[in-house]
């Protein structure tokens, strides 16, 4: 029985705040395929045994034709039953249409306000007969990644992997607010820092960088997902923007730090080891990707705070 999960998230981190429901199907009908718009989640996800394949398919469609251009390719699959993590009835009229037998998806849900954790809890819940569904699940990094890993970061510092990089500019932190902190960690102890960006900003790792007194800090921003893997799992903690790392390390069980400034708390809604922090006048419930909140209404004390808290 081939079993299809239709994620309809460009973002990595989307993808991923997803797997435990994936972890769970697979666990009822074996190792499934993911189908996706998400062009990085195979480099993610490449070594875990739950996952059969990874198949990424164009979202950037005119709306006309996108319902025949995804019915064509869903019915190459020859899927057994679907699961669509989505509320979009051109999805699930595509399923139908490309000859799937059976086709669970979201029923009466709009995209607006919607939560996606919550959501999909329910949903795989309701879909597998179960009595409950954890919200997040164990990262897979095999054993030979893991050694790859220590060998990468320094054994006698402690590991900090700064996500200073993200989708937007009203999610970032800032350059002046993450230099800021890594000089004033560097007066109480023996840390090493990890820039966590995209290859587009460099330029923005390279100004952390040319303020920090110490020179124990590097940037990843020419990394691929598959080399970061082994040093995610490896750090000790994160710090940073809404972005993948998060989702990475907090399924790793690894303390993640995360400063909202304009993403829904569902991003951040299903992990123990997913810490918030969000600008002093702003609501955790309020925030949203229409917020526009101050980088700076989050203070560096702020996080030095929490980081201490989490450290000890």
């Amino acid at each position: 029985m081939k079993i299809g999960v239709f994620l309809n998230f460009i973002g990595l981190g989307s993808n991923l705040l997803h797997l435990s429901y994936c972890h769970q199907i697979a666990k009822k009908y074996g190792p499934i395929s993911i189908i996706t718009p998400c062009q990085n989640l195979k480099e993610a996800l490449d070594e875990d045994p739950q996952i059969k394949e990874i198949l990424v398919f164009d979202k950037n469609r005119k709306r006309l034709f996108d319902i025949f251009y995804l019915s064509n390719f869903l019915k190459k699959l020859k899927l057994d039953k679907l699961f669509i993590y989505y509320p979009g009835k051109r999805i699930y009229l595509a399923a139908k249409l490309s000859g799937i037998k059976e086709i669970m998806y979201y029923k009466n849900i709009k995209k607006k306000n919607l939560h996606l954790v919550n959501e999909a809890k329910n949903f795989t819940i309701k879909s597998l007969n179960l009595n409950d569904c954890p919200t997040e699940t164990n990262f897979f990094i095999s054993k030979e990644n893991r050694e790859i890993g220590k060998n990468m970061t320094h054994k006698n510092k402690f590991n900090i992997v700064l996500g200073i990089g993200s989708s937007g500019p009203s999610t970032k932190w800032g350059a002046e607010n993450y230099s800021n902190l890594i000089n004033q960690l560097n007066i109480e102890d023996d840390y090493y820092f990890y820039l966590l960006c995209g290859k587009n900003e460099n330029e923005l790792s390279n100004m952390i960088i040319n303020k920090i007194i110490k020179k124990n800090c590097k940037s990843l921003h020419d990394s691929t997902i598959k080399e970061l893997l082994p040093l995610l799992a490896s750090c000790n903690m994160y710090i940073g923007n809404d972005s993948f790392g998060h989702h990475i390390t907090s399924q790793l069980k690894i303390p993640s730090i995360v400063l909202l400034l304009d993403t829904p708390r569902a991003y951040t809604d299903y992990s123990i080891n997913q810490h918030r922090l969000i600008p002093d006048d702003a609501s955790i419930d309020n925030i949203n990707h229409d917020s526009n909140y101050d980088p700076n209404k989050i203070s560096v004390n702020k996080v030095i705070n929490k980081f201490k808290s989490l450290k000890n």
